[in-house]
């Protein structure tokens, strides 16, 4: 990049800015503006900075949305152009990149010549005026996009975590549910050759449905010494002849079985014992791999359920939810987040709320983006709290943490669009935007904040859809 240091009326003068103007009105235009010269993939217009209006006088450049680190390319400009003038005015970044695709001219009027430039020359501002609309549309419209982006993101992270660990234990049940089932094929082999009698087979199932019941009846507590049966079995195992004793003692000392028990089962079946119990001991696996089985899918499909609940699937635009539904099934996408930490949820909710006609989906990105802002802040440990009651005409959902608090010279900023906290590549200051425009444009309601260090509060009110709320 190279710097000149004037620019002259007849360049700005084919920048369709200033039609209409003669050469005095241009004058003061000129003494405020500045060129550079940049060549292909030069960067011309820094993300996010507050620059001032830029006028394209020469070559061709790549409009460029950057977020989290990704590109997405929105629109070449190709000269004379204007780029920067609406977010000049309302004092904004632009929140855009251009880079240079050939060689460009460049010149710049800054953000307070700007303004006071476009205020005394009514042609100008009228003409950016009527570029006002269409302009702020696009803005909030990728802004929509990004946060919906960004809420599915975090939806989509949550439910592949949740979904790994039982989808992981079914895999492995299953493969060993199929060795159970080749093991048991076997064991009845070797009664046959043995010459199991009747009667004694009948003492065998009597014994193997003890050691069933037995399982069955199990708690937590009987757990605790399950490693110290292990070690008494396996070496009676080993001593009457069972192959691989610390494997078949295992799923007998989880069913509480014991050294005497394992005598009862030689008393009756004799020579055939080792086979016997090796035949008890894998039906209980088998027994407790189907039990895993079962926990998985129906973890598989309390997660479909809560994601179906929280993306509001095969509903209309706007439903008749429980509030309580949509904070709950939030928290199992954001469950992935929550296991690593210490930190404990505490539910203070009015269960005797009425439903709300409500945009469904929409409110649950307001519940995911303030809850994972919570979880963050928080760092790993402390409390996060959520709290619903009736608030005069309105139901009031309060989610609040005593992490360390939002600094008091960015408190009022926190809605505004692109603002954040976080640190580079960490958020893209959409979410909370995202979310008052959710809750006040959506649902003619409210969204505010307050903190200090060790309590940071946002309050969200949703009006009754009915003339009056509901009697309490």
């Amino acid at each position: 990049m190279s710097t000149i240091a004037a620019v002259t009326a007849a360049e700005l003068r084919i920048v369709d800015l200033f039609d209409g103007l003669d050469d005095a009105q241009l004058e003061p235009w000129v003494a405020a503006a500045t060129v550079a010269e940049f060549e292909a993939g030069d960067t011309v217009i820094e993300p996010n900075a507050l620059a001032g209006v830029q006028l394209l006088l020469a070559g061709t450049g790549q409009l460029q949305a950057v977020s989290n680190g990704t590109t997405d390319m929105i629109s070449r400009q190709v000269a004379p152009t204007w780029i920067g003038a609406v977010a000049s005015l309302t004092r904004s970044p632009l929140g855009v990149r251009m880079e240079a695709l050939e060689h460009c001219r460049l010149a710049t009027i800054g953000v307070d010549d700007f303004e006071r430039l476009v205020l005394s020359e009514p042609i100008v501002h009228g003409r950016i005026m009527r570029q006002v609309r269409p302009v702020l549309g696009t803005l909030m419209g990728r802004e929509q996009s990004q946060a919906h982006l960004a809420a599915l993101g975090t939806m989509a992270a949550g439910l592949a975590h949740e979904l790994n660990n039982p989808a992981a234990a079914s895999k492995r049940a299953a493969a060993q549910m199929g060795e159970a089932l080749d093991t048991l094929a076997q064991t009845i082999g070797r009664f046959v050759e043995m010459g199991l009698e009747r009667e004694d087979a009948g003492r065998l199932v009597e014994l193997q449905q003890e050691a069933l019941a037995r399982a069955g009846a199990c708690t937590i507590m009987d757990q605790l010494d399950v490693a110290d049966r292990e070690d008494e079995l396996s070496d009676r195992l080993e001593a009457i002849g069972v192959r691989e004793p610390w494997e078949v003692a295992a799923p007998l000392a989880a069913a509480r079985l014991d050294i005497e028990w394992v005598d009862r089962v030689v008393a009756a079946t004799g020579a055939a014992a080792p086979a016997a119990i090796e035949w008890i001991a894998t039906h209980l696996t088998a027994r407790g791999l189907a039990q895993e089985l079962q926990e998985s899918s129906e973890r598989m499909s309390s997660l479909v359920g809560a994601i179906k609940s929280y993306s509001y699937m095969d509903r209309g635009e706007t439903q008749e939810i429980d509030i309580h539904e949509g904070l709950e099934t939030t928290i199992v996408v954001l469950g992935h987040k929550l296991k690593q930490t210490t930190i404990e949820l505490v539910r203070d909710y009015d269960r005797s709320l009425p439903k709300l006609m409500v945009h469904g989906s929409e409110l649950n990105q307001v519940w995911t983006n303030l809850l994972d802002n919570a979880i963050d802040a928080l760092d790993g440990s402390g409390t996060i709290t959520l709290r619903t009651r009736p608030d005069g005409r309105c139901v009031l959902v309060e989610i609040a943490d005593d992490g360390p608090g939002i600094p008091s010279e960015a408190l009022a900023k926190v809605f505004d669009p692109f603002f954040t906290t976080k640190d580079v590549g960490q958020g893209t200051g959409l979410g909370l935007d995202a979310a008052r425009r959710i809750i006040v444009d959506r649902h003619g309601g409210s969204l505010t904040v307050d903190s200090r260090p060790g309590s940071t509060t946002f309050h969200v009110w949703i009006p009754y859809t009915e003339s009056e709320p509901p009697a309490r």
